[in-house]
């Protein structure tokens, strides 16, 4: 009776050492592309080659589908078009978007672009575009639109927003203090409408 309790306990013990000894199945590594970056002066990417991460990577549209798909909180950091784009309905750039750099303390940074321009291998803006739609409606964070044209009535009701070399070619809403008192243009940048605060 002692014997076969023992070659029990031996063939149990065994069995245990047997599977803890097997390796463990190795994972599969994730694709380690590097994102798409922004520019230095804030210019637009070229297409990257392969599917990097989607919180980082840029979105290159030319149809207006894709640009909605874009712009949504679903979408992608920056918004490249590709030619001259138009909506008969209000558009909202929406959604917290990291630019796959980090600041000085090593926390990502949140930032959000519209691009409405090509560049070349120089970094030369090549072509600019249109985006016309009768609103548009910021609600990302840190956003902005460059090089181009938005025709229609901006809504901003996120912080930090800027117009970088764009123009709106309408009114500028603000739905925040706060909104208003950190939105940003430098001297290339234009609305040809009002600018006002609007709760």
């Amino acid at each position: 009776m002692k014997v076969r309790v023992l070659v029990l306990a031996l063939v149990l013990l065994v069995s245990l050492f047997v599977g803890c000894a097997q390796p463990a199945p190795e994972p599969t590594p994730e694709p380690t592309t590097p994102p798409a970056t922004e520019q230095p002066g804030g210019g637009a990417p070229n297409p990257p080659d392969t599917t990097p991460d989607v919180t980082t990577t840029a979105s290159i549209v030319n149809e207006e589908a894709a640009f909605e798909k874009a712009i949504s909180n679903t979408g992608t950091w920056i918004i490249a078009t590709l030619k001259d784009l138009t909506f008969d309905k209000e558009l909202v750039l929406d959604g917290e978007f990291k630019n796959g750099k980090k600041d000085e303390a090593g926390k990502d940074i949140i930032q959000r672009k519209i691009a409405l321009y090509t560049q070349d291998e120089n970094k030369n803006v090549t072509g600019r575009f249109n985006l016309t739609a009768p609103k548009l409606t910021i609600n990302s964070p840190n956003g902005r639109i460059q090089s181009g044209t938005f025709k229609g009535d901006l809504y901003v009701s996120a912080q930090n927003f800027q117009l970088v070399d764009a123009t709106v070619d309408g009114n500028v809403y603000f739905t925040t203090d706060e909104a208003k008192s950190t939105f940003k243009m430098d001297d290339k940048s234009k609305v040809t409408g009002k600018q006002e605060l609007r709760k």
